[in-house]
């Protein structure tokens, strides 16, 4: 008797299970059918979609790109404190540890007169009349500390440093101020600068378009149900589940966000090929943005996907919350 009612116990669970996947598969092909139902709405959505996530991707790129310049320029800024004559190797090297042990200072690294020199001239091998001048000249280039900073934006506990440090100020250059407010020190905060904007930028226009991908996805699926309505009340009085009743909209904008990632993502990396170039010329590094999202494209799909399906879902269970009252 006990194996009996396990037996039918199972075979109801069986049955259970058959029939929420049936329902499951049928609300996704109604929501499927509603899709291809009013053509130019269902453009309309995904258009505006397709619009909102390629500005999600084209900020998330732009940050990436300006990170990557920011990087690459930081590496080229000069920053050096220059030593007089009479400073010995032995004492540049003190200093150089000093400032090591500052925790703003990655590392440090001392260039002598002589190699300065060598330097110079390697530099200015095909120029005859830089070699003959550096020849011809009697004076010595200063010894150069040359420092590697974790934040190359953050040069106080440096500058604080040379103003302060008794034994750096008995063999600095006093005629050579340390190069932290140089050229390229400028050239970093201008593109620091560009990050922190392009980010706000980026935001608030991912923003306002969400809004706006957003309420067109609501109101269209306010127009299908409105269009349904009479169905709608017929599907709650035999007894349908609120789900059954709500699923084939939130399938529909799944399938709205879907479409348009798939879309935006391809935009997105074409505009990056395309612009590559352009960019590269002045400078900005464009290539390791590339190469992520062609590396990791279908990771990226997903995300905006994801990013779409979250856009459609909730504008849709908003959309269907009012009808769903129905008694």
């Amino acid at each position: 008797m006990s194996k009996q009612k396990v037996d039918a116990k199972a075979f109801a669970q069986r049955r259970r299970k058959r029939r929420q996947w049936l329902t499951f598969v049928r609300m996704c092909r109604y929501g499927v059918n509603n899709f291809s139902r009013n053509t130019w709405l269902t453009v309309a959505a995904t258009a505006v979609m397709t619009i909102t996530l390629l500005i999600i991707f084209i900020t998330l790129s732009a940050r990436n790109i300006l990170a990557d310049s920011l990087t690459e320029v930081s590496k080229k800024v000069d920053m050096s404190i220059y030593l007089d004559k009479a400073t010995t190797d032995v004492d540049a090297g003190k200093i150089a540890a000093s400032i090591e042990t500052l925790p703003s200072v990655n590392s440090v690294t001392y260039v002598s007169p002589a190699q300065a020199r060598k330097d110079v001239a390697e530099q200015n091998k095909n120029s005859d009349g830089t070699l003959q001048a550096l020849n011809e000249a009697s004076n010595e280039l200063p010894g150069t500390l040359r420092v590697s900073l974790r934040d190359i934006n953050d040069t106080s506990e440096l500058d604080t440093y040379v103003q302060k440090n008794a034994f750096l100020k008995k063999h600095i250059d006093t005629k050579r101020e340390p190069s932290f407010s140089g050229g390229g020190k400028s050239t970093i905060q201008t593109i620091a600068s560009w990050v922190g904007f392009a980010e706000k930028l980026g935001l608030l226009a991912s923003s306002v378009f969400i809004v706006l991908s957003s309420l067109i996805v609501f109101n269209t699926i306010r127009m299908a149900i409105f269009n349904r309505k009479e169905e709608i009340q017929m599907m709650k009085l035999i007894g349908a589940d609120k789900s059954f009743i709500r699923g084939p909209f939130i399938v529909e904008a799944i399938v709205y966000g879907f479409i348009a990632a798939l879309v935006a993502t391809g935009l997105g990396i074409l505009i990056l090929v395309g612009a590559k170039d352009g960019l590269t010329a002045f400078g900005i590094i464009v290539q390791p943005t590339i190469d992520v999202a062609i590396i990791y494209s279908p990771f990226v799909l997903m995300i905006m996907i994801v990013a779409g399906a979250l856009i459609g879902v909730i504008s849709s269970l908003f959309a269907t919350r009012k009808y769903l009252k129905i008694s």
